[in-house]
């Protein structure tokens, strides 16, 4: 979610116990030991040391304000062959279950799990416990068929995996998430993927292309100085899709990539306008000289944007990496 850097306004509480949705799923989902209680086999842990500390990266607020637009850009040419695949799963039986990473308040299960048939078991990982509440409360329960679709909680840092993070797993998929992860990150994710032996469709990774209409002579250096705020403390930003791209090859995935751009006119004047505070703050964080230009030319900016009269497309791109079915996977 690395147009939402900036709005990380909330702290939340320290710690919360994985959470089941009362009446949530059958006794036994495919991957769970005989006698355990969801939430209680290693998944995800929190980063060790000062990150720990770090409150929330983003604000329930923003990520409600932006989830029309995720909905829209989201690649639909990727449903098809993931249908497919989970069609096709060695050992199917039971239901969907499916791994939500840094799934923030549940946005990609509220379009995802809609357009997937059968009986779904939704697996909502979050670092932030007041995130995951939303995603719980506002999840869906029918998916495309009418199949039932239930929902529990863990709490923890997905940038760190653990083996069996993904044991049992039907699918994995995250939002925005790529592009705030490290090269390492990102390999430790393909590996526990092809391990799982399932797929993986991760949407809405940046690009580093941004363009707006009308032009303006700083709209480049923005850009640039945004990109690099992006790549900062090892993170991929606008490098992630290649880097898992080549990753998830790596571990014997077939992997489609298709661009999935925001394009915000009139109709997304509040959005837009968030997004352009974010952006800029962003690029004058990593390049303060840029400062009196930048407020000149944000406000400007702004001028055009309540007016009616900006257009903005951020290019994103969305993969899907087909990792070689096991004997693992549900």
């Amino acid at each position: 979610m690395a147009e939402s850097d900036a709005f990380s306004t909330r702290a939340a509480q320290d710690a919360a116990s994985p959470a089941v949705i009362p009446g949530a799923g059958p006794a036994q989902w495919p991957g769970e030991r005989p006698g355990e209680q969801p939430g209680e086999r290693p998944t995800m842990r929190l980063r060790e040391g000062p990150a720990q500390e770090e409150p929330p990266r983003y604000a329930p607020e923003w990520l409600e304000l932006r989830e029309a637009a995720d909905a829209a850009a989201r690649a639909t040419e990727s449903l098809d062959p993931l249908r497919i695949r989970l069609v096709n799963r060695p050992g199917r039986q039971g239901g969907l279950v499916v791994h939500d990473l840094g799934c923030g308040t549940g946005s990609m299960g509220r379009w995802l799990a809609p357009r997937l048939d059968g009986a779904q078991h939704w697996v909502l990982h979050d670092r932030d416990p007041y995130l995951l509440h939303f995603a719980a409360v506002a999840s869906p329960r029918a998916a495309a068929d009418g199949s039932r679709v239930t929902v529990e909680t863990r709490r923890g840092d997905v940038a760190r995996l653990t083996p069996d993070a993904l044991s049992g797993a039907s699918l994995v998929t995250a939002s925005a998430l790529l592009d705030v992860l490290t090269r390492e990150e990102i390999d430790a994710l393909a590996a526990a993927c092809a391990g799982a032996g399932c797929p993986a469709l991760l949407t809405l990774s940046v690009a580093g292309r941004v363009e707006l209409t009308p032009a303006d002579p700083l709209d480049a250096e923005i850009t640039e100085a945004f990109n690099a705020h992006q790549r900062r403390s090892g993170l991929l930003g606008p490098d992630a899709v290649d880097a898992a791209r080549e990753a998830f090859a790596a571990h014997g995935a077939t992997v489609r990539v298709h661009p999935s751009p925001w394009r915000l006119g009139p109709d997304q004047r509040e959005l837009t306008a968030q997004w352009l505070r974010g952006w800029v703050g962003a690029a004058v964080e990593q390049r303060p000289e840029l400062g009196p230009p930048a407020d000149r030319y944000l406000a400007d900016r702004l001028e055009a944007c309540a007016a009616g009269e900006l257009r903005v497309v951020v290019h994103h791109t969305d993969l899907l990496a087909l990792s070689r079915p096991t004997d693992r996977a549900a």
